[in-house]
């Protein structure tokens, strides 16, 4: 009896936690516009650069590469404040728990399965391109 009443009061706590986070966290994920990096003839064109989510609900979001210029794609800051469920490289899954960042040395994609858990103002850039460009925002809400 002692561990019945234990668990249902564990859940009615995941409960109340949840309903705290603007998303619904057992919905399907909301797949994002790409990210699409090296675009233009000079190779420095960005295809999206603003993003605005919703804490607690879940994303896919594919950044690629047209491997026109060599991207260290980074959102440290953002990445620390989500859960990943998955990345997927090259039909490959990876399972961890954070990311610093994801580089492009050549053409190439990478699909990130995520959920968002700290509102915030967040940035992402290829480093060293900055100023040429190639970085954008991420608003969690």
């Amino acid at each position: 009896m002692k561990i019945i009443v234990t668990l249902t009061c564990a859940m009615l706590g995941l409960w109340s936690a949840a309903a705290f986070a603007e998303g619904f966290l057992v919905q399907r994920t909301e797949r994002l516009p790409d990210i699409e990096l090296g675009l233009g003839d000079a190779g420095y064109g960005v295809s999206q650069n603003e993003y605005e989510l919703v804490t607690g609900k879940g994303y896919r979001l594919t950044i690629k590469s047209t491997g026109a210029k060599p991207c260290e794609f980074s959102a440290e800051e953002f990445f620390q404040n989500v859960w990943f469920r998955k990345i997927e490289i090259d039909k490959v899954e990876l399972r961890v728990p954070t990311v610093y960042e994801i580089e492009f040395e050549r053409e190439g994609e990478a699909e990130l399965f995520f959920t968002p858990i700290k509102p915030g103002d967040y940035d992402w850039v290829c480093e060293g391109f900055e100023d040429k460009g190639m970085k954008g925002s991420i608003t969690v809400k």
